[in-house]
């Protein structure tokens, strides 16, 4: 099996860990550092690296004012209840990027937010309504 680990730069990594574990609904445990964090589903799958910007020498990392955060990139995640998730979302965000709807391409409901550093965000149902 392989796994790819997606990794962001985040101004702050212990509010993004607690902002993606309240958004996904799971436990919410601190990060092995303030400089990196990890979102790890129930079964040990990690979900998302969030690595402070600036904390180490990795070329794309070095700063947000290199590129805007998120640009050509969507944090797309499939989650096993989304009539959930859009409670905890509304509770976050001041308001969604996109309301629910269904993607005629998955054939499911979803909707987006933009989280702390302004990447754009999309929970998807897993399966179709």
């Amino acid at each position: 099996m392989k796994r790819i680990w997606t990794i962001i730069g985040v101004a702050d990594v212990p509010r993004s860990v607690t902002w993606y574990q309240s958004l996904l609904g799971l436990p919410e445990t601190a990060p092995a550092h303030d400089y990196f964090g990890q979102i790890v589903d129930a079964d040990g799958t990690v979900l998302l690296a969030l690595h402070a910007w600036g904390a180490h020498e990795h070329p794309s990392l070095t700063s947000p004012e290199h590129a805007a955060p998120g640009n050509g990139l969507l944090l797309f995640f499939r989650v096993d209840d989304l009539s959930s998730a859009l409670p905890r979302a509304r509770a976050l965000v001041g308001r969604l990027e996109e309301e629910p709807h269904l993607n005629p391409n998955t054939e499911t409901m979803e909707f987006s937010v933009r989280d702390p550093d302004g990447y754009y965000v999309t929970l998807s149902a897993l399966d179709p309504d």
